[in-house]
């Protein structure tokens, strides 16, 4: 590391002009006493004085500031600082007061940051790990209770068979979607992109979950009656799954007799945004900023009646910033949602 002197020599040139003036009047006394001098030699002795005073003070203040400053420099390093280690060593307080400040400040964030994702994990592990365990273990029930004896009776062994066939078709899906969601936070999953009319899509998407929204008198519908085709540019099979689970999810959460709306609106020149509003539960406020962390739960109790991996909006965030869009989501608390994202219109 290279040596930076201080950019002000207030303190030497002050300190060497006391000592320059006290000597001074010191030698002038003794010499006018005892010798005959001119004012001559008595200034030439002064600035003698006073320049030796200079760079002996100057030179031992910064090798005294130096050696201690680098000491707080190899101490950082260290720690890692390889942001101190880039810089040259500083014998200047106010810069280095800044170099340790934004230090400090660096490190509190990145603790913080560690401590956030430390959290995170615990409760990412927590969950995987509640989430598979739950359809294991109602398989290995169902098992032991054949092995048993009670696969002797063939309405039971039916029974229990298919019911452990539902369990492992969890665990499947589960497993689908984290492989999926994996590959596609690696950026691993290629898209496919072609161009579709999204109208046309949220229809077929709407005749799939037909049945499934009547039982509990849910209508799904659009805004208008959107007579011409809006033509976008993207995944159509991803994007089918985003309104797959976007829909389900309304469906899941909404109310008896309620509504799934869908509208297609032009954003900007080549942007257009779809929404996806209901009037079900709603979401608590709180519960938001978290709400596309993967097995992220609003209701931690109750959600497991409407069933699902528990990563579906993980995935539709995803592929959603795959397609280097954006998506949004509004809600009230027994009022209802609407999530809504963006795509690429073509003409």
């Amino acid at each position: 590391m290279q040596r930076q002197l201080k950019k002000t020599y207030k303190f030497a040139f002050k300190t060497a002009l006391y000592i320059t003036i006290f000597l001074t009047l010191l030698m002038s006394v003794f010499l006018y006493k005892f010798y005959a001098v001119d004012w001559i030699q008595i200034v030439f002795i002064a600035l003698t004085c006073y320049v030796s005073s200079f760079i002996i003070i100057q030179y031992r203040v910064e090798q005294f500031i130096y050696k201690r400053v680098k000491k707080i420099y190899d101490d950082l390093t260290l720690l890692e600082s390889s942001s101190l280690r880039k810089n040259r060593i500083t014998t200047d307080m106010a810069t280095l007061t800044e170099e340790i400040d934004k230090y400090a400040k660096d490190r509190k964030l990145e603790i913080e940051t560690l401590k956030v994702r430390e959290e995170y994990r615990k409760e990412f592990l927590g969950n995987v790990s509640h989430e598979l365990k739950t359809p294991l273990f109602t398989v290995q029930g169902y098992i032991l209770t054949l092995l048993d004896g009670a696969i002797k009776d063939k309405a039971v062994r039916d029974k229990y068979l298919n019911n452990a066939n539902k369990g492992v078709e969890r665990l499947i899906y589960i497993v689908k979607d984290l492989d999926m969601i994996t590959k596609l936070e690696i950026g691993d999953l290629r898209l496919n992109i072609e161009t579709f009319d999204i109208v046309e899509l949220v229809q077929s998407v709407f005749e799939l979950f037909e049945m499934k929204a009547s039982k509990k008198q849910i209508s799904l519908t659009f805004d208008l009656d959107y007579k011409n085709p809006i033509y976008v540019k993207a995944d159509k099979e991803r994007i089918q799954q985003v309104l797959t689970n976007l829909i389900v999810n309304s469906i899941k959460y909404g109310r008896s007799q309620g509504t799934t709306e869908v509208s297609i609106e032009n954003l900007i020149k080549n942007k257009v945004i779809v929404r996806v509003t209901d009037n079900g539960e709603g979401i608590a406020k709180q519960h938001i900023p978290r709400l596309f962390e993967r097995f992220y739960r609003v209701d931690k109790s109750g959600s497991r009646k409407v069933g699902g991996s528990g990563l579906g909006l993980a995935i539709v965030k995803h592929i959603i910033e795959a397609h280097d869009e954006k998506i949004y989501v509004e809600s009230e608390l027994e009022v209802g949602s609407e999530f809504s994202f963006t795509l690429e219109k073509t003409e």
